[in-house]
């Protein structure tokens, strides 16, 4: 199994569990942005820099990841993607993705983002609080414990 990181728009406490998990559970970790990011030193970690562009990080990730690994990201359309091709999807803030939950997640975000196009202001997502924080950790362990 590897972990991919739509790293873009990751946040940074996620991301230090995300590399300290890698090493602890010796699973590859591959962080895909269209900027390059520091990570501590470790074979189980890795930086896919990808050029600028809409989607481009998405459409990577897409391409590469594989039935059973686990995708870490926010974009509900790159998690209904990578659900369609057998991997498991989850959010920085503990939220599993899956073919239960998905499509209804994907509705929600085109209905936001039509209101949005026609002007009306919405909020975005809040600050990452320590429960989002607990919630991911321990969503992050049961995928690794899965993986045993």
């Amino acid at each position: 199994m590897t972990i991919w990181v739509d790293a873009d728009a990751c946040p940074v406490p996620v991301r230090e569990m995300l590399c300290r998990a890698a090493e602890r559970a010796q699973v590859l970790t591959v962080f895909v942005a269209n900027s390059p990011l520091r990570l501590p030193p470790s074979k189980f970690l890795q930086m896919k820099t990808v050029p600028r562009g809409f989607d481009v990080a998405d459409n990577e990730i897409v391409a590469l990841v594989q039935a059973g690994d686990l995708v870490v990201t926010q974009d509900i359309p790159l998690a209904f993607e990578v659900i369609e091709k057998g991997a498991q999807a989850v959010g920085p803030r503990g939220e599993a993705h899956d073919k239960d939950n998905i499509k209804q997640r994907l509705t929600m975000r085109d209905f936001f983002e039509t209101l949005r196009a026609s002007g009306v202001q919405t909020s975005g997502p809040s600050a990452l609080s320590p429960a989002d924080k607990q919630k991911f950790a321990a969503m992050l362990d049961k995928y690794l414990q899965q993986r045993r």
